[in-house]
């Protein structure tokens, strides 16, 4: 063992799941170098985690991986609601609803759509994208201490293989290390919310027969009532392969050790109504439901993302793609601070923004799981009606930022609206418009990554020659279009749709949009002075002086 091993870089992460590879792959997007430690020696290999929602497939999008996943998630592609039944077999069966997007609407919103990819076959692609921008991702890895300080951040990791020790050397550490996280507990940050809501163990089991006895239901999930045998039943490739979800009750004295082969053969049986299915039981893991979310998000230098942050409810699959949203927010932000161009107090936006959307999201799950009447899933008195307002289109695309790094928004406004609204107000998710662009097809959405945007009506030069000005002087990455049908026009919208109106502006107005697609300001017309104006929100943005 080398005792002098060292490292430098300017991120560390730990924590090498869904969250700290999509961390990995969003820094390598914005060319931030960054070192990924994970104590586990490979990838995933249980099939679990599988909802991607439309905010996520988004950003996967935009990072240059949504077609790898895609091609990934193929054999899952027309798979779609969830269906409860008391058996397979019963005449009691009830769609909870049975397409993602039944009516197209979801178009109107987005140039992406939801995704089923188990975390098994996702997390692949994402070591594959991360690693060809740099990223350094070291399995059989652990985070053995760490300590930060005003100059950054001094880890010692140990390779569980060759048992080697290394200092690493950081600006900034992620920990992403999942519910039971070692440095959220090293930071003593204590968790808020109703804790535990119930436990299951996730079997996954061949049973070739199963494919004939499902028929042509497509779900993505079955909610099996039977009271002596319920559970959830998943598909994993719609032929053989499949996962049951049986509640475990460790309050009542129920151990691991108990779900023996020939238990979960029997309750699965009962559950999907053939008692002769031939079942071969290839694994078993626990997992726990629970409604949780951190008291503080960061320390200094050290950041929470993912479940170390937050733990939700399955029902809906808001707990990773909240997560992933996580990292995406924060990822720019630390580029933005790493290169230069904003000031330290951004990082501190993070937590006031992100935080806000966990309660509420958590919240909103724990009401979904309620009105399913998700299997193993009793809500305390009282709590069914927690965290009713707005569907689950609008808690995965529609939440907004009251507070934090946005200019121009009312505090008190919820983070879930009860409707749809995506209208250009600042804290919001931008709206997608499809545009040409020298004669190419793209969103709007697909514009936002490396660097701020400003878009603005076909009369809004002088913000344009303004923003112009002050990026340069700055050195702020800035991209600038003008959007309208005229031939000076950067951008022209398909199909006479207009900009001005979906943003919420004048033809003379502009919006400011981040990198990570949200709207940071917004001006509905003309402006007197509109360099002086730009300095000054660029300086309340990106907190320079």
């Amino acid at each position: 063992m080398n005792p002098h091993a060292q490292a430098r870089v300017p991120v560390l992460i730990v924590g090498g799941s869904l969250v700290g590879l999509s961390a990995s792959l969003f820094l390598g997007r914005l060319g931030i170098d960054n070192l990924l430690v994970e104590k586990h020696s490979d990838t995933s290999r249980h099939p679990r985690g599988r909802g991607n929602n439309v905010r996520t497939m988004e950003l996967f999008r935009v990072a240059g991986a949504e077609a790898q996943i895609r091609e990934a998630a193929s054999v899952l592609a027309d798979n779609h609601g969830i269906l409860q039944a008391g058996s397979l077999t019963s005449e009691d069966q009830e769609w909870l609803f049975k397409e993602m997007d039944g009516g197209g609407a979801l178009a109107r919103f987005s140039p992406s759509g939801w995704c089923l990819c188990s975390q098994n076959d996702l997390e692949p692609v994402l070591v594959d994208r991360a690693r060809a921008l740099g990223g350094d991702l070291r399995f059989a890895t652990e985070l053995l201490t760490f300590d930060e300080d005003a100059e950054g951040v001094t880890a010692v990791v140990k390779d569980r293989e060759t048992g080697e020790h290394t200092t690493v050397l950081a600006d900034y550490l992620i920990a992403a290390d999942g519910p039971r996280s070692p440095a959220r507990e090293r930071l003593g940050f204590g968790m808020t919310g109703p804790g535990d809501l119930f436990h299951n163990v996730s079997i996954t089991f061949r049973a070739p027969a199963l494919a004939d006895v499902v028929g042509d239901r497509r779900f993505l999930a079955c909610y099996l009532t039977n009271p002596e045998a319920d559970g959830t039943l998943l598909p994993v490739d719609n032929r053989e392969r499949w996962v049951f979800h049986a509640p475990w009750h460790p309050d009542r004295g129920e151990t691991l050790e108990d779900f023996t082969d020939e238990r979960c053969t029997d309750h699965i049986r009962r559950a999907v109504g053939v008692p002769d299915l031939d079942i071969e039981i290839t694994g078993k893991a626990p997992w726990h439901a629970a409604e949780r979310v951190a008291e503080r998000y960061a320390s200094g230098r050290v950041f929470l993302a993912g479940d170390s942050a937050h733990e939700m409810s399955p029902t809906g699959a808001f707990g990773s793609n909240t997560g992933i949203q996580d990292a995406h927010n924060l990822a720019w932000k630390l580029a933005a601070v790493l290169q230069g161009w904003a000031g330290p107090g951004l990082l501190e936006t993070y937590a006031s923004e992100r935080q806000p959307v966990a309660k509420a999201t958590s919240a909103r799950a724990s009401a979904r799981s309620a009105e399913h009447s998700h299997p193993g899933y009793s809500p305390a008195p009282g709590a069914g009606g927690r965290g009713k307002p707005g569907g689950v289109l609008t808690v995965a695309l529609a939440y907004r930022y009251p507070r934090g790094a946005v200019i121009g928004v009312d505090p008190e406004l919820p983070v879930v609206p009860e409707r749809m609204q995506l209208t250009g107000e600042p804290g919001s998710r931008a709206p997608h418009m499809w545009v040409r662009r020298a004669g190419d097809r793209l969103s709007t959405l697909d514009l936002y990554e490396r660097s701020i945007v400003l878009l603005t009506g076909p009369n809004g030069a002088a913000w344009r020659a303004g923003a112009a000005g002050v990026a340069e002087r700055w050195s702020v990455p800035l991209d600038i279009y003008g959007v309208g049908p005229g031939s000076d026009d950067d951008l022209a919208p398909e199909e006479g749709a207009d900009f001005a109106e979906v943003h919420g502006i004048t033809s003379e107005g502009a919006v400011l949009v981040r990198p990570d697609g949200f709207v940071a300001w917004r001006a509905a017309g003309a402006a007197a002075d509109p360099e002086a104006e730009i300095r000054e929100v660029f300086g309340a943005l990106l907190h320079r002086g």
